[in-house]
């Protein structure tokens, strides 16, 4: 048996993340990935991406301290290999490719901006699609501070995604046209009007934290029903009364109502009243995506 360690990074709109996970591999055997550590700093990029349209120099000193951090925690961890993937706050930010450098020559470390697209296809990595009932159609929902991407998921493989411009930042700041909603909730019925049976798949942190919220079982979907009462109880609270009530994080309690609202709504227009919750997401992909390339070098 062998057991190796792979990091990924992943420079998101409202938080920096990073994840270890050990690889075990075993000759006969499937290999497994279990997570190892979970690092998460609340740097939000996207609420100056997003409004003004660049990063400060403050958030990104925040981003070098960061990844400074972040790199001493893999060099202990005797990490095999790492990756650094940024998403939709650098990637609209004038001055990504200047962050770009600067991270670089202060951190060594190589940032990579990927498009909703590849970020989609990054987390249908995640091969928990093919434990899923083959007789049901899943979408998969990924909602971040800056953009929400969509899959179809049909025989436990990914058939269709787009990536909208819709997310927790942009919504609290009130910079999201209903022309987006419109195009969403059309690309919701266009690829589902042939099928009946159709279930959600959620990821991010926030669905991740709403369905802990539930007490819902690992295996047990989110109901609708569910959903919407929580929803509707963390609206009638202030900021504050979120964070005592519901033990959020101070950068969690604004956005999770945005991204409740989000599942809502891709559950009204998909006809569907249950989310699947797995807990992973784009790191996780990314781990994956990693060890991939890996082997394929070997």
């Amino acid at each position: 048996m062998k057991i190796e360690k792979f990091a990924a990074i992943d420079i998101g709109s409202n938080a920096i993340r990073l994840l270890i996970t050990n690889i075990i591999i075993k000759k006969g055997f499937p290999t497994k990935f279990i997570k190892s550590s979970i690092v998460r700093v609340p740097v939000r990029l996207g609420q100056e991406s997003f409004t003004i349209g660049e990063i400060s120099s403050k958030n990104v000193s925040k981003i070098v301290q960061t990844i400074k951090a972040f790199k001493h925690i893999i060099k202990v961890n005797d990490v095999k290999s790492s990756l650094a993937f940024a998403t939709s706050a650098l990637r609209e930010a004038n001055n990504s490719k200047e962050i770009i450098k600067e991270v670089k020559k202060k951190t060594k470390l190589e940032i990579e901006v990927i498009d909703g697209r590849k970020e989609a296809k990054i987390i249908s990595l995640n091969n928990f699609f093919e434990f899923l009932n083959k007789n049901r159609i899943f979408i998969y929902v990924d909602v971040g501070g800056g953009s929400t991407e969509f899959s179809i998921i049909e025989n436990g493989k990914r058939k269709n995604s787009k990536s909208f411009k819709i997310g927790t930042i942009r919504m609290i700041n009130k910079i999201t046209s209903e022309d987006v909603w419109n195009q969403i909730r059309i690309w919701i019925k266009t690829n589902i009007r042939q099928h009946s049976k159709i279930a959600l798949i959620g990821s991010g942190g926030n669905i991740n934290k709403i369905f802990k919220i539930a007490g819902v079982l690992d295996s047990r979907p989110l109901t609708l029903i569910k959903l919407n009462s929580i929803y509707k109880s963390m609206r009638k609270m202030s900021y504050e009364e979120r964070i005592i009530n519901f033990d959020l994080n101070p950068d969690r309690s604004d956005v999770i109502i945005p991204a409740a609202e989000i599942f809502l709504k891709a559950l009204e227009w998909s006809g569907s009243s249950e989310i699947y919750v797995p807990k992973v997401g784009l790191a996780d992909g990314m781990v994956r995506f990693l060890y991939k390339k890996d082997v394929s070098q070997r």
